[in-house]
């Protein structure tokens, strides 16, 4: 199966969380929350591909929810949707940095096509299923792996590892966003699992301009580096 999307719905109707978390799952794997304090603690770690963010919200509304996140300087997609469909409420959320906007109601067809456009905008979707970096090319239909034309075998975790590497070229992913990326929140595994997975995957890569790529910044996380390869030829 492909590598999917991650998306965060912050959505206070139950029923509507979950329909709208069915109705994505082919294109996305998704996590629902009902509240905005919530949903704003865990925006803020950066781990979403995209996050859909309803304005009535208990505890703390969307407006204020997107604000702190654009004031942390996360970056992440965002699609409010909301039953006010008022202008100055949309210039409202555009101002505080939305990137889209859908009043309820909606319907669901418009609602993919919308977060596909974001996806496609932020690197995070490809309709041909595949990520290349250099001489390495990532098959996301079948899992397969690539260095000039050489097959890699690498576990499940492994091939997460360097797909969300890939999905976030020359940024830094922090070890915390990595673990609470692939392992989950509620995970028991402790964080260092990280640094074993990330040594797998070097040493699976090993020789490749890939591997000299994948840059280390010490008491922060990892970055794949073109500069860093590029450096190592």
């Amino acid at each position: 199966m492909p590598a999917k999307p991650l998306i965060l719905v912050i959505e206070d109707d139950h029923h509507l969380n979950q329909s709208i978390q069915e109705f994505l799952a082919p294109l996305a794997d998704t996590r629902g929350v009902y509240a905005g304090d919530e949903g704003e603690y865990l925006a803020s770690e950066g781990i979403f591909d995209a996050i859909i963010l309803d304005i009535m919200l208990p505890e703390m509304d969307g407006f204020t929810v997107l604000h702190k996140l654009r004031a942390a300087h996360v970056g992440t997609p965002v699609l409010i949707l909301t039953a006010k469909d008022g202008l100055s409420d949309k210039m409202r959320g555009f101002d505080l940095g939305t990137d889209d906007y859908l009043t309820k109601p909606f319907h669901r067809e418009e609602l993919m096509a919308r977060i596909k456009v974001l996806l496609k905008r932020s690197g995070k979707y490809r309709d041909d299923y595949t990520l290349a970096f250099g001489p390495l090319t990532v098959q996301l239909n079948d899992r397969s792996v690539t260095v000039s034309g050489v097959p890699v075998a690498l576990s499940g975790k492994e091939y997460d590892l360097l797909v969300y590497l890939l999905q976030n070229q020359g940024t830094i992913v922090t070890k915390e966003q990595i673990f609470d990326r692939l392992w989950g929140f509620d995970s028991d595994t402790g964080l260092a699992v990280v640094e074993v997975y990330m040594s797998n995957l070097r040493k699976k890569l090993k020789g490749t301009a890939v591997a000299d790529a994948i840059r280390t910044i010490r008491n922060v996380g990892y970055i794949l580096d073109e500069v860093a390869a590029n450096a190592g030829k």
